[in-house]
């Protein structure tokens, strides 16, 4: 058993619904107990250090303690190619993310890549990751083994694409069907780790394709599965090109047996007013992606509608075509674009969008994204004073939401002063 010892922020309802800063507690000097990679209890540092006088101490001193981040919507294969230079998405899947992606065959490369990855991410203070691999078995295995190494509780699956792709990056309806399956029975349920059946998007399978992964999902309706929505407007033209006989982007994946409960729609800037109501009505999750929307020129999420109308939503880097690996860096992006939309999201949205939000967007809000008893020890202790900058204006904090946003807004990798997975310390 130990004690963590610092500031402590917990989420007891969604900032959403009510006064965003009555959703969450602040205990100026708290302490987390932690035993066997699971949260034993929360709360006063004093009450806990009584109850437990025995338990070996971390203290964090002033540094706030956090779940870990957790980012819904990444492509891991992309690490090397980050802030590349691009036009649009489909310019940028041509020039830089297909090309990189083909040499994923190469199980050394993929594992250099993963480890990188996982080294950067968790120095950001990211302790859970919902990515894209690519169409080679290697990719997923480097992804999920170099994971498991760490401890953490990552998801993940092969990305399938059998038409309008490079020839080395596709596969067939079969293989992508016998594939998943063999990845998903080799890996789901392994520690920590959770296979996500993954058609890339429309444009790039076909409907025999979409079919054989609307079948295996409903072999396995414990999955999740990914896959991308209404990014662009070309890009929604090009899919009514693919599939006239389809009502709209979202209809295409419903025909499908694609749109249900755990379907995760990354982007979905550009939707319907029917789209967005039958993703309602069947509680899929949208995954709002605010570095990537900007960088390739996508478009302004929705967020105060949609969360108006009660979606299921998350927030993610969505790297590489995000340029960033940091979801502090991610929700200064969501507040960016919530000002340019008319609606200005309060700290307390955006730190629970990053942990608890997505993790019930994920469908793991009963194991991560917050701190409280019987949750996984996914812990994150940040320093709300890491360069100068923002120091001298977290001087000037009143409440905690002060005292953070200048994080938020400004903050690194330097603000990450510890990372704990499922009870281990990282770093």
């Amino acid at each position: 058993m130990e004690l963590l010892l610092g500031q402590v922020l917990q989420f007891n309802n969604t900032p959403f619904e009510g006064r965003p800063e009555d959703a969450a507690l602040h205990i100026r000097r708290g302490a987390v107990a932690i035993k066997d990679g699971t949260i034993l209890d929360v709360g006063e540092a004093d009450t806990l250090r009584a109850a437990h006088p025995d338990a070996p101490v971390t203290d964090m001193g002033d540094a706030l303690l956090s779940p870990g981040f957790v980012d819904t919507h990444v492509h891991y294969p992309q690490t090397a190619i980050i802030a590349s230079w691009g036009k649009r998405l489909i310019d940028w899947l041509n020039s830089y993310t297909f090309p990189e992606e083909g040499r994923f065959g190469d199980a050394g490369h993929a594992t250099e890549v993963a480890e990188t990855y996982f080294d950067l991410v968790t120095a950001s203070g990211t302790t859970t990751t919902v990515s894209y691999c690519t169409i080679h078995p290697e990719s997923v295995d480097a992804y999920f083994g170099a994971a498991q190494k760490r401890g953490l509780r990552v998801l993940g699956g092969k990305t399938c694409m059998d038409r309008n792709a490079p020839d080395n990056l596709r596969d067939t309806a079969k293989s992508a069907y016998d594939d998943s399956k063999a990845l998903l029975e080799r890996w789901h349920g392994q520690d920590r780790l959770s296979y996500v059946i993954t058609p890339r998007f429309a444009p790039t399978s076909t409907p025999e394709q979409l079919e054989a992964l609307g079948a295996l999902w409903a072999e396995h309706p414990e999955l999740l599965m990914q896959t991308h929505i209404s990014e662009q407007h070309e890009e929604i033209a090009w899919v009514a090109d693919l599939f006239p006989e389809a009502e709209d982007y979202l209809d295409v994946y419903e025909k499908f047996g694609l749109v249900k409960p755990g379907a995760l729609l990354g982007h979905a800037i550009h939707l319907t007013e029917r789209e967005r109501d039958r993703i309602r009505e069947v509680d899929a999750s949208l995954i709002h992606c605010p570095t990537s929307n900007m960088f390739i020129g996508s478009g302004l999420f929705d967020m105060n509608g949609l969360m108006t109308q009660g979606h299921r939503i998350g927030l993610a880097t969505d790297t590489g075509g995000g340029s960033s690996f940091s979801m502090l860096r991610t929700m200064a992006a969501a507040y960016e674009v919530g000002q340019l939309s008319g609606f200005a999201i309060h700290p307390a949205q955006l730190w629970w969008l990053a942990t608890a939000g997505s993790a019930n967007a994920i469908h793991l809000g009963d194991k991560i994204g917050r701190l409280a008893p019987g949750y996984e020890a996914d812990i994150i202790a940040i320093d709300l004073d890491s360069t100068p900058a923002i120091a001298q204006r977290a001087a000037r904090a009143e409440d905690i939401w002060q005292a953070v946003f200048p994080t938020i807004m400004m903050g690194d990798d330097r603000a990450i002063s510890a990372v704990w997975a499922n009870g281990r310390k990282l770093r």
